[in-house]
């Protein structure tokens, strides 16, 4: 009787056991992780020279976390772009430095700059949108030497 007792004990001990350990680690998970996502997109932001030779001549395909597709840019000499949201026309434009460090965007439908901190990561770069604290960040998931290819405006059928 004492054999089964003990046994049960264990069971009850090892329950507890793995049950806290369980709690433990979610709480470890979601302390450390957002310091291994930050720590992956480096320490620091690119400056516009890193930014530059990382760049140009390369066109880059953007996804949000999930792997959603977003978008893909053109990078091409002289610090001018061309962009496209995924599935829509493209955009021409360039981008510059501001005076924070920023690697700011301007397209020809849209003169207002656009701030982004790009960060390097295994296999790419990751992108945080600057204008508004709840944007959500991009990462390259290819990168390709050929132009974006720029179907025009859908005319009649």
């Amino acid at each position: 009787m004492s054999g089964a007792r003990g046994g049960w004990g264990l069971a009850l001990v090892a329950g507890l056991w793995h049950g806290r350990a369980m709690r433990i680690f979610a709480l470890f998970m979601l302390l450390f992780l957002p310091a291994v996502a930050a720590a992956q997109e480096g320490e620091r932001p690119m400056t516009a020279a890193e930014f530059e030779a990382y760049t140009t001549g390369k066109t880059l395909s953007y996804a949000t976390t999930g792997n959603a597709p977003y978008g893909a840019e053109e990078y091409l000499p002289g610090r001018q772009v061309r962009w496209a949201f995924t599935g829509q026309e493209c955009k021409e434009g360039s981008w510059f430095e501001d005076e924070a460090g920023l690697i700011c965007f301007v397209y020809d439908d849209d003169p207002a700059p656009q701030c982004w901190s790009f960060y390097r990561r295994p296999g790419g770069i990751a992108a945080r949108f600057e204008n508004r604290d709840d944007a959500r960040p991009l990462y390259s998931i290819s990168e390709s030497a050929e132009p974006l290819f720029c179907p025009g405006p859908q005319i009649g059928v």
